[in-house]
């Protein structure tokens, strides 16, 4: 019976597209490197890392609230966030 299952599972893997294993494998590979790099930095300098987080973060933050492209669990803050700030709608 387990040896059905994993044939069953088997199958539905092989037919997934190779382009999405290897738009997977970009993904690890990238979050790998981040924290490669983040473990560096924090080694170096933590005043340095804090630095960097901080851009990333406010980067992606204006990005929501300009775009107005948030994922549905940070919209309450970048909808009372965009009554101060510019959105892409209320430059037009």
């Amino acid at each position: 019976m387990a040896y059905l299952a994993a044939a069953n599972v088997t199958a539905r893997l092989e037919s997934i597209p190779s382009a999405v294993w290897i738009k997977i494998g970009i993904g690890v590979l990238a979050l790998v490197l981040l924290v490669v790099i983040l473990r560096k930095v924090a080694k170096m300098n933590k005043a340095l890392l804090a630095v960097i987080v901080l851009l990333v973060l406010s980067s992606i933050g204006f990005n929501w609230i300009y775009q107005r492209n948030e994922p549905a669990w940070a919209t309450p803050v970048v909808s009372w966030l965009g009554e101060f700030l510019p959105s892409k709608d209320s430059m037009k």
